[in-house]
């Protein structure tokens, strides 16, 4: 079992690990009002982390060690977090009557019924989400599941920076805590869209009173970017990210290379609506934010939204948080977009 549900302190450290970056976000909660303590972006080596998935562990913990440095933060407890698309989750609809230890067991046989593998090579949690609305003697249960190994080479990553990884969650739960930081109002029936534009994808994620109504992850990223400009002048790949997340490419590469890529970025937004709007009777999105290193792009919130016709906004889960004076409010501007899932993740609420 790993602790997907487990139990928060006062504060928390958020680690996403990404293809091209580790983000780090140091949050501590006092009464419901988090402060932002400390936060990073660290490159991680090419091929550290290919897919989602963690390859070399030594250099993720080397990453997320320096991360927790340059974040300054004296928090050791980590949430990390495994990709939706390494998970398997499912609602049951399972007997009030068992104890805690049945209940468990009774899970793990149902599981066995739709986990393409066997057991011993799968972690699973799961919740009890409340009295099933068909059935007053049946609970409603969520099960999640997914590779051990996915799983312990993140806790290993981790542990191995001298942090505790004390829980590990799902990406796209992180996004939903996340979402409550951008909107005022998640009880609302109108349909918000964020996308998260990542290195290798893009990700469209359509909310529903604070909850995530539909996914959809397609292969396109900022990669296609840094690699054509480390292709055509040299710049190391690292150098060419940090260049561009900062706004420091000359006005060459710009109108080359950062343009035309943004105006793609458009495009697949656009595309990615399509198949969103064509998967049933939905009505159009009220907003969407970008988020990701590419939303840090200057304009590309801009271009989206006259590509998509739907109001687009950079996302910024830090707008009405408290933030410590040592971090910089103008840093901070640029690396908020990459920064959402890190900061949902660091958002757990107290005995989830």
């Amino acid at each position: 079992m790993f602790a997907l549900f487990g139990k928060k302190d006062a504060g928390l450290v958020g680690v996403d690990i990404g293809s091209s970056f580790v983000k780090l976000v140091a949050l501590t909660d006092h009464s419901g009002q988090f402060t932002l303590d400390g936060y990073a972006v660290v490159p991680v080596p090419p091929a550290a982390v290919i897919d989602g998935n963690v390859q070399d562990v030594a250099q993720v913990s080397e990453a997320v060690e320096r991360a927790a440095k340059v974040a300054g933060t004296n928090l050791k407890k980590v949430v990390v977090a495994v990709p939706s698309s390494a998970v398997i989750s499912k609602s049951l609809t399972i007997n009030d009557s068992f104890t805690e230890i049945e209940l468990e067991e009774q899970v793990k046989l149902e599981a066995d019924q739709f986990i393409p593998y066997p057991l011993d090579e799968v972690a699973i949690d799961f919740e009890v989400k409340g009295v099933s609305e068909h059935n007053a003697d049946f609970n409603d249960i969520l099960v999640v599941a997914c590779r051990r190994s996915d799983v312990e080479m993140r806790e290993d990553a981790i542990n191995g920076a001298g942090l505790k990884c004390d829980v590990v969650d799902v990406d796209t739960y992180a996004v939903e805590r996340a979402f409550a930081q951008l909107e005022n109002n998640t009880d609302s029936d109108e349909l918000v869209g964020i996308v998260d534009v990542g290195a290798a994808t893009l990700t469209l994620n359509v909310f529903r009173n604070g909850q995530i109504v539909y996914n959809r992850e397609q292969a396109f990223g900022g990669n296609e970017l840094t690699n054509s400009i480390h292709q055509h002048y040299g710049i190391p790949l690292g150098e060419v990210e940090q260049k561009l997340r900062q706004g420091e490419l000359n006005t060459e590469i710009q109108q080359l290379f950062v343009l035309p890529f943004r105006g793609n970025v458009a495009q697949q937004v656009s595309r990615a609506l399509q198949f969103f709007y064509s998967s049933g009777v939905h009505s159009e999105l009220s907003r969407l934010y970008v988020m990701g290193g590419t939303a840090a792009i200057d304009g590309i919130a801009e271009q989206i939204e006259q590509e998509i016709g739907v109001a687009t906004l950079t996302a910024n889960p830090f707008q009405q948080m408290k933030v410590s004076s040592k971090i910089s409010s103008e840093k901070l501007a640029a690396d908020a977009s990459s920064l959402v899932k890190a900061c949902g993740l660091a958002m757990r609420p107290v005995g989830e």
